[in-house]
């Protein structure tokens, strides 16, 4: 069972603290239990749930199928935009896709760059199921995603909501510090298995990886991050991202609810919440699918329209020309430069300014500027809207 371990709150600095937050007292820390390795007992309610979840991803999978590469930068972006929306940083997919190509941006933007570098590292090096998930994979993960913080789990009490800066107004403690080392090491194990519905692991170890909280900062990204590859090694989906972060985001009350009846032992609450997240989720991204097809035509017929308009022969271009090579990828690739033109596609750089202009000039593509108003980049700005997956 879990338990409750008692410490004494005193601030070590004060300076600028209310008088509530300054005042020293005792708190519970809560302390899980470990997971082992089996999946637990639920009720036939929630195997049923997370059974129907899984049987909608395989069918997501299977509907996207080669596509799925194509779509995954949108779904990513959409994930990362949300992961982080939650955590009130809020950032619009074309201010991300500019500051992730461009190296350069608000910090805001920057953070969710930092965010989508995590998701992308936990889906390439953690889906591996011949390789253990491991608590450094994990540190390494979080690291990603607060750089600017010393790699590594943290070493003092933290706590979570409350209305100031203190565990004695905290919604939550989470594991006192000296409880880590056993606990990620349980929870690293766990995450690693594959037996039994991959979505009720998945489900379980998000939870308990929010229940010890063992960073400073970046809790909340990094164990949804953990989230894909748990299901990714598990083959409940193979090349699609699900948006579940855009699920959560789009109703954090519902989501926090979850995470606390999980840690009052009520895993069947959860289990059934997270596997409805992950039905819609899938929805999300076979709906997306078909959104970025129906722009991919749009686009087409507005270069086409826009060549015949200046008598431009022939008016579809040869299927090597870099301008068409530009748009078959765009949904893939919404943010471009001639450089990374040129680069990509293996042609000059007069060859590829010219393909983006004639494309900006169609109406395909954006051009965006800096404040001296200066060409920094092209955008898809159409495809990158379909990220905005939390704000529809």
């Amino acid at each position: 069972m879990p338990t409750y371990v008692e410490r004494f709150w005193h601030a070590d600095d004060a300076g600028g603290l209310a008088r509530a937050d300054r005042k020293p007292g005792s708190y519970r820390a809560y302390i899980p239990d470990e997971l082992g390795d089996a999946l637990p007992g639920l009720s036939a309610e929630a195997t049923d749930a997370a059974a129907d979840a899984l049987a909608v991803l395989a069918r997501a999978d299977e509907r996207i199928g080669a596509g799925a590469d194509y779509l995954n930068y949108l779904l990513l972006h959409s994930e990362s935009i949300s992961s982080s929306w939650i955590e009130g940083k809020q950032i619009s997919p074309k201010r991300l896709a500019v500051a992730e190509v461009l190296n350069h941006g608000s910090r805001a933007a920057l953070e969710v760059v930092a965010n989508v570098r995590a998701t992308t590292e936990a889906l390439g090096s953690l889906s591996d199921r011949s390789l253990p998930i491991t608590v450094d994979a994990i540190v390494r993960l979080q690291h990603l995603i607060e750089p600017r913080l010393t790699a590594g789990v943290r070493t003092t009490q933290n706590w979570v909501g409350g209305p100031g800066w203190s565990p004695l107004r905290a919604d939550f403690v989470p594991p006192p510090e000296s409880e880590l080392p056993r606990l990620l090491a349980d929870l690293a194990a766990f995450a690693s298995a594959t037996a039994g519905n991959p979505v009720v692991r998945a489900a379980i170890a998000h939870a308990q990886f929010e229940t010890i909280h063992p960073f400073i900062d970046g809790n909340g990204r990094t164990g949804r991050a953990l989230i894909h590859p748990i299901l990714r090694r598990a083959d409940a989906v193979r090349g699609t991202l699900i948006p579940i972060s855009t699920v959560f985001a789009a109703d954090p009350d519902t989501y926090i609810a979850g995470l606390t009846a999980f840690r009052r032992g009520d895993l069947d609450s959860w289990v059934l919440g997270f596997s409805r997240a992950v039905e819609t989720a899938a929805g999300y991204a076979v709906r997306l699918a078909a959104e970025a097809g129906r722009v991919d035509e749009q686009c087409l017929e507005d270069l086409l329209t826009h060549r015949r308009r200046r008598g431009v022969s022939p008016v579809v271009p040869r299927s090597d020309s870099v301008v068409l090579r530009i748009l078959d990828g765009l949904a893939a690739n919404p943010v471009l430069t001639a450089e990374l033109v040129a680069q990509r596609f293996g042609c000059g750089s007069t060859a590829a300014h010219r393909a983006l202009t004639d494309l900006a000039d169609a109406g395909v593509l954006g051009r965006s500027k800096d404040p001296k108003g200066r060409l920094v980049c092209w955008t898809a700005d159409r495809h990158l809207a379909l990220a905005r997956l939390t704000e529809r």
